[in-house]
Parts: structure tokens; C-alpha cells; sequence
């Protein structure tokens, strides 16, 4: 108090010369400006031991005086009267320039403290004035009155700063004031154990292991049963200090407790939530503020977060359901060109939203808030009671800009930074609430275990990095859902769609993935016919656009024979045919994507093609076509083959096998039944049978070509020349006659080299054989005038070529039959003029001879037939 006197100091800090300042106060400021020095702590501590022991009586005025320059009046009047004593002989003490005695000051202190109450006390009406103060205040200086100016910056000062013996409650604690510091030290040292507080990290780890669980439940209750604003915010201040240092510290279990409760104060997991009016959500400022802080937390430290990531989702579900959540929190990061399935609740309603708009909104089924919202904005606009009013219309718009507010999208988008174990428990919380096993029959569950399955993919794609960490997962649960579903559904759409989208963009990223990525694209060969049929054309989409962005990418067969057989299917599709076939197009369209690796599979998908009505017929002579032109890469890999060394003999098989495929294939769309396809197939056939007598093939496997394909397919066709209907088979004396230039051509290129085989008899007497059943066969009744003429013709140029080479001669023999002696004896069945056209009349005589004998030889009677 002393005007004229620097008073007591306390570090640098002077008393006030009318009002009596807690430290409390100093400390506070200086805490909140962070210049708060521990050489402040150490002071206080120091004052304090080197106070004496008193009495219990004694200690009470020392706990008033515990600080120097502050003190605190306790609440009963005798206590009181002893305190203002022993604070005025003290101040007389340090300042007796101004008050003659120590009355002086008592009878001051006094005056002090009723003109505080008179001045601060909301009760007291009537003020007291300045002239007042000093008036009341005349002659208590020993008989004299004490100076103006100080009385009067006395009442000044008191009325500027209000006395406060009771600490005010900040941001709803209670201040620590200095005396408060000095009873917690005092009481500190009177328990035992005490810990001695020092700077270790290890110590704060463990004090904030021991204080997170019940400082989060203390600062849950205050919010629970607060209402005002300032407590709200500062217990959510609160809040995020624990998620900050749980986070700070890697302690997952104390930030799950946290999101746990403050998820229970969002009233979204709350079922009466939903019975609520729609203005509940927008008003509710504890609701509001739960929400925000934990998506906060969620994306600040979802890297510590577990098994609370299943009570966020449940609360983004609930969103969901709403439809409150913007459409982008199914987007992956790089999802900037493709649009994805757009869910009809999941869209963010515009920002501006008039009464007319709004009454174009779809209506949900559903008994929810936003449900319930929609169907009142979506009702007749003529019912001029049910329109939404200005209240409801702000709501909503407070509503979805809360949500806006949240980032709910970040946290799916920017999962890629999250720990590997806090990636896992959001994607197994994902995969436990979309799990197929929960769809009813209400929309609502199917609509949820989609949502689930988007949030799900757009991890996958956004992890892409770390796709090993998810793969397995996620796999199983699209295929939970492929395998249990057995009509078409969204659930099963947006399951085979995303695996689609999955492999399309992973692909090109994760060389060692791609088997992996295509084999699990044999759920979509095993769904249910039903669903498969619904979906086959998207689906082939789908697979083109795969194959056209990656078929670089993919190697090995196992991937290949996938992507094949899927479009295998396709050929009898109507709606997805062509689209398939333009894919297959793509792949063996000169060569650009044929490999070892997948030759096999494209002949034979190629010859789905070409044997399907679906389409025009051009499309199966397309598809003939891209057969006949693979045979140029087995040609070409059959020249490479030369240069491997060691590996030359196994590629050979491998390459020989493919050619025989070919032929095979070739052959049974030599039976189809309209004339431009099978004629177009035999001479696709006699192409790849010529041109392969660059690849030196061994006479074992041309021996095969004649017996299993050749004469196989002149069989089938005789065969159905007289078994089936003409109407079903047009103009086959056509296609009889393309098969016997084939026969003709093929035989007369190999004939020299097979005719070094021990078997050369028993071919060349198939080939005899097939041309006398072709002369006597009949097309539509009566012997076709093509093959009667063409055989004969045939067969002189083929004798004429052996006789030429050597081949056909009178000393030609083998083991067990004289060829000369059986081919004219068949010859002469087929066409008797021969002989005298290409034989002397010696060799006639001595061939007539021979015949002769050969007739009374029970072997030749015996002779079985060829083919």
C-alpha cells in the first residue's frame, strides 16, 4: 500500500500501491506468454522452508502470508481480525513514512477492503464515491488525516482492480496461486513414497500411462454435464492434449479410449439420435464439437489409432446412412479422370439449397433423421405444409458444412501414410462391417456393405505401395461376396468391378503381383450364371481396357489363361461378343502380343469365335484369319529355336506342339456349317500345313498331320455329306473339293521325305483310299461332276510326281507290300485310263501280270484298309 514507498519485492514484481496483487496472477501470465522461468518455482519453494514451525493456530496465518507480497483471508471474522493484526504491524514495519503506527494501517486495511465489497459486489447499488472514501477516512492516522493523493489513487486503483481473496475460475479450473504452490510442496513432502519430479522421458511416459485413463474420464464428465461454451472448448482443448501426447508417446490403447468416448458424444451411435428433429444435429454444440475433434484426431494421429478406427467407421457409416458424406470419400488419390459408381445416398447435397431445389431430392427409405428430411423436402410441392422452412433449410446447410469440416475424404485418401498396423485394423473394421454375411433383406444393410467395399478398394488403390500388406484381405472378402451371391445385386457389382479396377491400376506397378492380380480374376469365371449374364458386358469392357493398358505387363500363362477364358465366354454373348472379340483383336493382330506363353490359349479362343452364329459371319473369318496369321511367330520362333544351344530341342517340342493346336483347331472348324466359314478354315488349314515345312518338323509328327487331322477331317466331312441334312449343309461339293487339293497339295510337298518312312505304304494307300470314296460319294443324290473330274486329275499329277522321283517304280518295295503292284490295283478303280495314259505297253503287260498274281495272294485279300 505504501504510495511512496517501493514496498516489497518479490523477484522484480513491486507491490501496488492500492491494490494488494496475487502472485497467482503473475505466474498465470507468465505460463500463458510460455516465459514462465523455473528459477520462479525454486523461490517459492525456498520462502517456504525457511518459514519456522508454528502452532496449528499460527499456521493459519501463515498459509495467509505463505507469499510475500499476497495473501489469503480465511472465512471466519475472528480469523480474519487476526490476519489484517499481524499484516498491519508488518506493513507499519517496512513502511512507517506515511502511517505513525500500526492502528493505522489496521483501520486502512479495513477501509480497503469495504470499499472493494462497495465497489465490486453486483448487490451494492448505491456506490461509494472518492469524497466518500476520503471522508470516511478522516483522522485515522494518529488524529491526522492521511494525504489526499494517496487516498485518492488508493480508491482509484481499488476500483480499477478488484481485490480478490477467492481465486477466479479459469477456463473452469482453479487458478494455482503462488500459496497453492507452497501447500502442494508442504503436502508433497509430508507423503511418503513421493516421487521427485525431474525431466526424464521415461518418468513422463509412465506418469501419463497412469493419468491418460483418468484425466480422459475426468474431462469426459466435465463435457458431458457442461453447458457453457467456454468449458466445452476448454475440455476439448483437453482432449486433443491427450490424443497429442498418446500419439507423441505411441500409446495406442489410451488414444482408442479416447476416440471410444468421444465418438459416444457425437449422439451418432446413439439409436434415439434418429428420433430427433433435423435442427437436433446442427444445434447441438457438444455433438458438433465431439465430431470435429475426432475426425481431427483421426486425421492428425490415425497413425496411432487400432481398434478405435471401428468406432470412427461406424460413426461415418451412420453419416453414411444420413446421407450427409460427399461422394469424393470413395475416390482414391490418383482417381482424378475415372468416375467411379456413384452411390445415390452418398452424395453431398449442394451448398445452396432453395426451397425449390430441394424438393427435387430423392426421398429415402429409411426412418433416419436425414431419411426422414429428405422424404418432408421431396413431398408434392402443392402440400405447402410439408415444405421445409427457413429453420430446417439453415440446419441442413450447418449440417453438411460441419461434414465439409471434417475431412472424412482425408482420411481414406491419405492412408498411405498410416503405420502398417493401423492400415490393417481400418481395413479389417471395413471388411468386418461390409462382411456379405450382414446383408438382409434391407436396403440399407446392402447399401452399407457396399459403402464398406468402396472405402475398402480406394485403400487398396491408394496403398498401392503396399499392396502386399492388403492383398490377401481384401481378395477374400471380394470373394466371400462373388461366392455367396447368387442373383445380381449391387454388393456383387461394385465386388467385381472394383477387383477389376484393382488389377488395371496395379498392374503396370507390381511386376511381381501381376500372376497374382489376374488370377484372382477367376472369381468373376466362377459367378453364378445368372449374375455373370447380367454383367458379361461391362465385364468384357472391363477386360479390354485391362488387356490395351497392360498386355505388356503380363508374362506367364497362368495370367494369360485367365484373361483368355474371359473372353472365351464371350463369343456366344450377344451384347458382349464383339467388344470380346475386338480385345482378342487387339492381342494377336500381327503378332503384337502373342507369346510361348499364350499361343495355345488365343488358337483356342480364336476358334470359339469362329465357330459362334453370334455375329456376322465375317467376323468368324476374321477370327479364321488371326489363326492362320499366328502361324508366321511359330515360323519365326522355330528360326530363332537354332541359335539356343542346349534349350533348342525343348523349345522345338514346345513350338511343335503349338503348331499341331493349330492344326487341330483348324480342323474342327473345318465341319462348321455355313460354306464361307469351313471352306475359309480349309484353306486357312492347308496354309499352315505348307508353310510349316520350313520349321523342320520330324516325319513322325507329318505322319501324325496326315492321320489325325488330314485324313480325319476328309473322313468327317464324307461323313457328313451323306449323314446330314443338305439344309443344313450347303454346297458341300464345294468344300469336298477344297478338301482334296488340300489332300493333294500337302501329300506331293512331303511326298519325298515320307516316302523314307516304313509307313510310306500305309499313307499313301490312305490317301488313294480317301480320293476312290470321294469319286463314288454323292451330293444331293447323284456323283458330283467337280470331283470327277478334279480326282483323276489330282491323282496323275501325284503319280506322275512319285514316278518322276522314283518313288513309284516296279522295284519299289517294302517289307510286307510291292507298292507298285498296290497303287495301280486301287488306281484302276478310280480312274482305269490312267494306266495307258502314263504307262508304256510293256510295263502295262508286265503290271497286268503282276495284278494277276497278286489276286490269288490271300494277303491282299486281307489287306486292311488306310484311316
Amino acid at each position: 500500500m505504501g504510495g511512496h514507498n517501493p514496498g516489497i519485492e518479490v523477484e522484480k514484481y513491486e507491490w501496488s500501491k492500492a491494490n494488494v496483487t496475487m502472485f497467482v496472477e503473475i505466474i498465470y501470465d507468465k505460463a500463458k506468454q510460455n516465459k514462465l522461468q523455473a528459477s520462479t518455482f525454486s523461490d517459492i519453494g525456498r520462502a517456504f522452508t525457511q518459514l519456522p514451525p508454528t502452532s496449528d493456530e499460527e499456521r493459519e496465518l501463515e498459509e495467509a502470508f505463505s507469499n510475500r507480497d499476497t495473501f489469503r483471508l480465511p472465512g471466519e471474522s475472528q480469523k480474519i481480525q487476526r490476519v489484517l493484526e499481524a499484516f498491519s504491524e508488518r506493513y507499519f514495519e517496512q513502511s512507517p513514512e506515511i502511517l505513525v503506527d500500526k492502528d493505522a494501517a489496521l483501520v486502512l486495511a479495513y477501509s480497503l477492503i469495504m470499499l472493494n465489497t462497495d465497489q465490486h459486489n453486483a448487490q451494492v447499488k448505491k456506490k461509494m464515491t472518492e469524497e466518500d472514501f476520503i471522508r470516511n477516512n478522516r483522522r485515522i492516522n494518529g488524529g491526522n488525516d492521511l494525504p489526499r493523493e494517496f487516498l485518492s489513487e488508493l480508491y482509484h486503483s481499488i476500483c480499477r482492480n478488484e481485490i480478490r481473496t477467492i481465486p477466479e475460475q479459469v477456463s473452469g479450473f482453479s487458478e494455482m496461486y503462488h500459496s497453492r504452490w507452497i501447500n502442494l510442496i508442504r503436502k508433497s513432502k509430508k507423503m511418503s513414497p513421493y516421487i521427485v519430479c525431474d525431466s526424464r522421458p521415461l518418468l513422463d511416459l509412465q506418469m501419463f500411462t497412469i493419468m491418460s485413463g483418468p484425466t480422459v474420464a475426468a474431462i469426459s464428465v466435465v463435457f458431458d454435464n457442461a453447458e457453457h461454451e467456454e468449458i466445452l472448448l476448454t475440455c476439448i482443448d483437453g482432449f486433443l492434449t491427450v490424443a497429442k501426447i498418446s500419439a507423441h508417446y505411441h500409446l495406442e490403447d489410451a488414444l482408442d479410449d479416447l476416440v471410444v468416448s468421444l465418438c459416444k458424444f457425437t449422439t451418432l451411435l446413439d439409436s434415439s439420435f434418429f428420433e430427433e428433429p433435423v435442427t437436433i444435429f446442427a444445434d447441438d454444440m457438444k455433438a458438433r464439437l465431439a465430431l470435429e475433434t475426432v475426425f481431427s484426431i483421426a486425421n492428425s494421429y490415425g497413425d496411432c489409432i487400432r481398434n478405435g478406427w471401428r468406432n470412427i467407421l461406424d460413426c461415418i457409416l451412420r453419416l453414411h446412412k444420413l446421407g450427409l458424406l460427399p461422394a469424393c470419400i470413395t475416390s482414391d488419390a490418383a482417381d482424378d479422370s475415372e468416375t467411379s459408381l456413384d452411390l445415390v445416398y452418398g452424395k453431398l447435397v449442394p451448398n445452396s439449397l432453395s426451397t425449390s431445389q430441394v424438393q427435387m431430392v430423392t426421398p429415402r427409405k429409411s426412418s433416419g433423421l436425414m431419411g426422414r428430411f429428405t422424404q418432408l423436402l421431396s413431398f408434392d410441392i402443392e402440400d405447402k405444409r410439408l415444405e421445409p422452412d427457413e429453420q430446417q433449410l439453415a440446419a441442413h446447410q450447418r449440417t453438411l458444412q460441419i461434414i465439409e469440416e471434417c475431412h472424412i475424404d482425408s482420411i481414406f485418401m491419405e492412408s498411405k501414410f498410416l503405420h502398417a498396423d493401423s492400415l490393417m485394423q481400418i481395413a479389417r473394421a471395413l471388411t468386418v462391417a461390409g462382411h456379405p454375411q450382414k446383408v438382409t433383406n434391407s436396403p440399407d444393410d446392402e447399401e452399407t456393405a457396399v459403402f464398406c467395399l468402396e472405402l475398402l478398394i480406394a485403400i487398396t488403390l491408394n496403398n498401392r505401395d503396399r499392396i502386399g500388406l492388403l492383398w490377401q484381405g481384401v481378395y477374400e472378402h471380394i470373394a466371400n461376396i462373388v461366392q455367396s451371391t447368387a442373383v445380381p445385386c449391387a454388393l456383387v457389382e461394385k465386388a467385381v468391378f472394383g477387383l477389376l479396377r484393382i488389377c488395371q491400376r496395379l498392374l503396370p506397378y507390381k511386376e511381381n503381383l501381376v500372376d497374382e492380380l489376374l488370377r484372382s480374376l477367376q472369381l468373376v469365371l466362377k459367378l453364378d450364371a445368372r449374375v455373370a449374364d447380367a454383367y458379361c458386358e461391362n465385364i468384357t469392357q472391363e477386360i479390354a481396357r485391362l488387356v490395351k493398358a497392360n498386355a505388356t505387363h503380363m508374362k506367364s500363362q497362368v495370367g494369360w489363361r485367365t484373361i483368355i477364358s474371359l473372353l472365351s465366354i464371350t463369343a456366344r454373348h450377344p451384347e458382349a461378343s464383339e467388344v470380346g472379340f475386338e480385345a482378342l483383336l487387339f492381342i494377336m493382330s500381327e503378332g503384337a502380343h502373342i507369346s510361348p506363353a499364350n499361343y495355345i490359349l488365343l488358337i483356342e479362343a480364336s476358334r470359339h469365335f469362329a465357330e459362334s452364329r453370334v455375329g456376322l459371319t465375317d467376323r468368324s473369318v476374321r477370327a479364321i484369319d488371326l489363326m492362320a496369321e499366328s502361324f508366321n511367330c511359330l515360323f519365326c520362333w522355330s528360326r530363332e529355336t537354332r541359335d539356343a544351344g542346349e534349350e533348342a530341342d525343348k523349345i522345338s517340342d514346345g513350338i511343335r506342339e503349338m503348331w499341331e493346336r493349330l492344326i487341330q483347331a483348324l480342323r474342327k472348324i473345318c465341319l462348321d456349317q455355313r460354306e464361307k466359314v469351313r471352306n475359309h478354315a480349309l484353306l486357312s488349314l492347308q496354309k499352315c500345313l505348307v508353310g510349316a515345312e520350313g520349321m523342320c518338323l520330324l516325319p513322325s509328327t507329318w505322319l501324325w498331320a496326315f492321320d489325325q487331322v488330314i485324313f480325319t477331317v476328309l473322313d468327317d466331312l464324307l461323313e457328313i455329306v451323306q449323314n446330314q441334312s443338305p439344309k443344313d449343309y450347303r454346297n458341300m461339293e464345294g468344300t469336298l473339293t477344297h478338301a482334296m487339293k488340300l489332300l493333294s497339295r500337302v501329300f506331293l510337298q512331303l511326298v519325298q521325305e515320307l516316302s523314307q518312312q516304313s509307313s510310306f505304304c500305309k499313307l499313301w494307300l490312305g490317301v488313294i483310299e480317301r480320293m476312290e470314296k470321294y469319286m463314288k460319294v454323292k451330293v444331293r443324290g447323284r456323283k458330283s461332276e467337280k470331283l470327277q473330274e478334279l480326282i483323276p486329275e489330282l491323282l496323275k499329277n501325284i503319280l506322275l510326281i512319285m514316278k518322276s522321283k522314283g518313288i513309284l517304280s516296279e522295284r519299289s518295295t517294302t517289307d510286307e507290300d510291292n507298292l507298285w503292284e498296290l497303287t495301280w490295283l486301287h488306281i484302276n478303280n478310280i480312274a482305269p485310263l490312267l494306266q495307258s495314259e502314263l504307262l508304256p505297253v510293256q510295263e502295262m503287260e508286265q503290271l497286268h501280270s503282276g495284278v494277276q498274281a497278286d489276286l490269288s495272294s490271300p494277303r491282299l485279300v486281307a489287306e486292311p484298309s488306310v484311316g
